[in-house]
C-alpha cells in the first residue's frame, strides 16, 4: 500500500474487480464513456489490443483506464494506432488529478512500447471531456469516428 496522494495503476484482479465494476462517473457524463463492465468485456475479446488498469490511491480504487495497442484503425492494416480507449474517474474522485495521472501513465506505457503518438476519441458536448484532453496537450484533429472527435498527443 502507498500513502494517499500517490496514485498507481494496477492490473484487474479478483481482489479489485468488484471495486472496478462499481465505479460510476457523474450522471451528466454517462453519455461520454461506457461503464467499466463494457470495457472489461472488450478487453476480454481483444486481449492483444486492450491494456486495462484500475487507478488506485492508497487502498481505494478511484478510477479505471484502458489503452488500446496497435489497433487497426482502418481495418486494412495501413493505419495501426495506440492510445487511450477509456477513462472513468469515480464521480466523487474527480478534480483530484487522477485523470491526468492516468493519461500520463498511459503515455509512459506507450512510449515504452515505442509509440510516437497517443490517440484518443471523445464525445462532444457540454459535459464531455474535450476541455480536459485539450488542457493535457492533445490536439483536436479534423477526423471523426462515428460522432466522436479524434485527438492526438505527440509523445
Amino acid at each position: 500500500m502507498t500513502t494517499a496522494g500517490a496514485p498507481r495503476l494496477e492490473k484487474i484482479t479478483p481482489a479489485n474487480l468488484e471495486a472496478a465494476l462499481a465505479l460510476r462517473v457523474r450522471p451528466e457524463q454517462e453519455f461520454a464513456v461506457d461503464p467499466v463492465a463494457h470495457s472489461l468485456a472488450e478487453a476480454y475479446v481483444r486481449p492483444d489490443k486492450a491494456w486495462p488498469r484500475v487507478i488506485v490511491d492508497a487502498d481505494r480504487v478511484v478510477g479505471f483506464v484502458m489503452a488500446f495497442l496497435g489497433f487497426d484503425w482502418r481495418d486494412d492494416g495501413t493505419d495501426l494506432r495506440s492510445g487511450l480507449w477509456r477513462l472513468n474517474i469515480a464521480a466523487d474522485e474527480q478534480g483530484k488529478g487522477y485523470g491526468r495521472f492516468a493519461v500520463n501513465a498511459v503515455a509512459e506505457e506507450l512510449r515504452r512500447r515505442g509509440t510516437k503518438v497517443l490517440h484518443v476519441t471523445w464525445h462532444p458536448g457540454e459535459h464531455g471531456p474535450e476541455d480536459f484532453y485539450l488542457a493535457l496537450g492533445f490536439e483536436k484533429t479534423a477526423e471523426k469516428v462515428d460522432e466522436e472527435h479524434v485527438g492526438v498527443l505527440r509523445l
